[in-house]
């Protein structure tokens, strides 16, 4: 009975994750570029109580052997960076990407994190950044004087400055792309870091191949499906009451068992 009791724990400490994972894909519903997450499961280690090969009492060989589980563990969340719908905004200065890549973003301490938030604005000093006042990478200026910003989706800038007729070309955007993204780090703000598991990034510019586009106007909505999550709930919450009753059943099977000697 004690293996039941721990077994059925780890089944409710499990769900309890699973519900937490979910949580999360629920709040970030209209988080803009979100990308949904799930955790996975593993079971433990087996207790073999009889092997096979080994003869009984009564000479014959079991063809299989007699195993008990202790149980599952979290082992990972894995995020699906599925393509999020398209919403137009009207505003310049809002990015998206239809296809594979990231943004790549100067941090203050020099490094680098990557986003498909394309929700961005301008500083101070002309600066294109984040919300959070990142810098865009590679950087972009826009003149004082400048009436409207114009980007083709291969992802070039150009600007509409006061005064003259020809739009001045300001750069162009260098997206990133990982040979397995779901290796990413997620570290906030909308932000991705580079780990080992995910490897290096690859760079190159949008509508090359292998890289998506980049729609001027538009934003990328999260990913999360609201049905599928909330069956998702259902479903954790319904293991969460069966591991319990399995508790509750051990430990009524060991206080029967106590209360034999009486």
């Amino acid at each position: 009975m004690d293996r039941a009791l721990k077994t059925a724990a780890s089944g409710m400490y499990a769900q309890q994750l699973n519900v937490d994972a979910i949580a999360n894909n629920l709040a970030n519903v209209n988080t803009t570029a979100f990308k949904q997450t799930r955790v996975e499961f593993q079971d433990l280690m087996y207790e073999t109580l009889r092997g096979t090969g080994i003869p009984d009492q009564q000479g014959g060989t079991p063809p299989a052997e007699l195993q008990v589980g202790d149980g599952t563990v979290p082992s990972s969340t894995t995020r699906n960076f599925g393509q999020g719908d398209l919403q137009p905004t009207q505003n310049q200065l809002d990015f998206a990407i239809q296809g594979d890549g990231f943004f790549r973003i100067r941090k203050p301490d020099g490094t680098e994190a990557y986003t498909r938030d394309g929700s961005f604005k301008v500083s101070g000093d002309g600066n294109l950044v984040t919300s959070n006042g990142y810098l865009v990478d590679p950087g972009f200026t826009i003149p004082q004087d400048t009436t409207g910003l114009q980007v083709k989706t291969d992802g070039t800038i150009e600007a509409t400055v006061s005064g003259q007729t020809t739009p001045v070309t300001l750069g162009q955007f260098e997206l990133a792309k990982f040979v397995n993204p779901a290796g990413l780090h997620a570290v906030g703000s909308n932000l991705y870091e580079e780990t080992v598991a995910s490897g290096t990034p690859i760079l190159g510019n949008p509508s090359s191949t292998g890289f998506g586009d980049v729609l001027q106007g538009y934003l990328e909505s999260s990913n999360v499906s609201i049905v599928k999550e909330m069956v998702k709930m259902i479903e954790a919450e319904r293991a969460y009451e069966l591991n319990s009753k399995a508790i509750q059943t051990a430990d009524n099977m060991m206080q029967l068992a106590n209360n034999i000697k009486r």
